[in-house]
């Protein structure tokens, strides 16, 4: 196996200035070029920068907003009040929030004086007499006067959504 001259009396040229300079005192610089220790140029850093990240575009496990689906409200105990001999039903719902027109669905009134159609599941069509009672009208005449409609009676909107 052959090997290499040290070359201690050889002589080399410069790529950068031209000039002879001793063999041994040659370097090689970042970019191929042999040169002198005297001309030696260490590479830029910014021929090398740092790698950054790319800027944020989204939150991780973000989640849209959405608009809440309506769900039934719990009613205080006996919230329904019906007349004898009438057919109209005023309920009690505190700050109910709803307006003449809008269509309500009971679910899981007791029944009373009469009127079992309360927990219609097509729900009836309201008549807003203050911030906290409206009245619907029922298909059966009420048989007796006061309260009723146990303590887990709820009215919400006609479909729910899970």
């Amino acid at each position: 196996m052959s090997s290499f001259a040290r070359g201690k009396y050889s002589q080399a040229i410069s790529d950068r200035s031209g000039q002879a300079f001793p063999y041994s005192e040659m370097v090689r610089e970042w970019n191929g070029s042999l040169v002198h220790m005297s001309e030696y140029e260490s590479k830029h850093p910014q021929l090398e920068p740092k790698p950054k990240g790319g800027d944020a575009q989204g939150l991780q496990n973000a989640r849209p907003a959405r608009t809440e689906p309506a769900t039934p409200v719990l009613l205080n105990s006996n919230p329904f009040t019906a007349t004898s001999s009438s057919t109209t039903i005023s309920v009690f719902e505190e700050n109910h929030g709803r307006t003449t027109g809008d269509i309500v669905c009971f679910r899981d009134a007791s029944f009373g004086f009469g009127i079992d159609d309360v927990n219609n599941t097509s729900g009836f069509t309201i008549t807003v007499t203050d911030a906290n009672n409206y009245t619907f009208t029922s298909t059966n005449t009420a048989t007796g006067s006061g309260k009723f409609g146990g303590g887990t009676a709820s009215a919400g909107p006609v479909t729910i959504s899970n």
